[in-house]
């Protein structure tokens, strides 16, 4: 077998559909646009209009607010915690800060600090250093024989508002 003998298998490959040449091609003239308006030409945006009717997205009430300094927590469930001491990730006997929960694959990443949570059940003793934790998950966590330990909570973001 040559390289000039290579092949790909029948049926593998198609010829790319050349629009616009011709009546003879089958996608001639409008190249299958359709006739005239808006869509039959480029640079067509047209997400969310619905023919001139208040669209879906501005009929709908505003509401809330999100803070954009507000602190984002990676979540940590108790019950993930022991999986990952069940598959050996991490050593439930050395204390455990959230650089090695990181670092063992536990969580993704840290955010502005890890939060524990109470889903699942816990039973490794464990001695846990986090940003926060609930209480129900603090208490799971010493009834297995562990203790939580928590971290200082990082700082808001500075105001942008002048003193007068």
């Amino acid at each position: 077998m040559r390289l000039n003998e290579l092949s790909d298998n029948p049926g593998a490959t198609s010829k790319r559909t050349r629009v616009g040449r011709g009546p003879g091609s089958g996608k001639g003239k409008t190249a299958g646009r359709g006739v005239k308006g808006q869509k039959s030409r480029s640079g067509v945006a047209i997400k969310g209009f619905e023919g001139g009717q208040m669209p879906l997205h501005m009929r709908l009430p505003k509401r809330g607010f999100t803070p954009h300094n507000q602190a984002r927590y990676a979540e940590l469930n108790i019950g993930k915690l022991q999986a990952a001491i069940e598959a050996k990730k991490i050593d439930a006997k050395k204390p455990l800060g959230e650089d090695e929960l990181v670092k063992s694959g536990v969580v993704r990443r840290k955010r502005d600090g890890i939060r524990l949570l109470a889903k699942g059940t816990l039973k490794a003793k464990v001695n846990l250093t986090v940003t926060g934790a609930t209480k129900a998950a603090v208490a799971a966590v010493e009834k297995a024989g562990g203790t939580v330990s928590l971290a200082e909570k990082p700082k808001a973001a500075p105001s942008d508002k002048k003193a007068d």
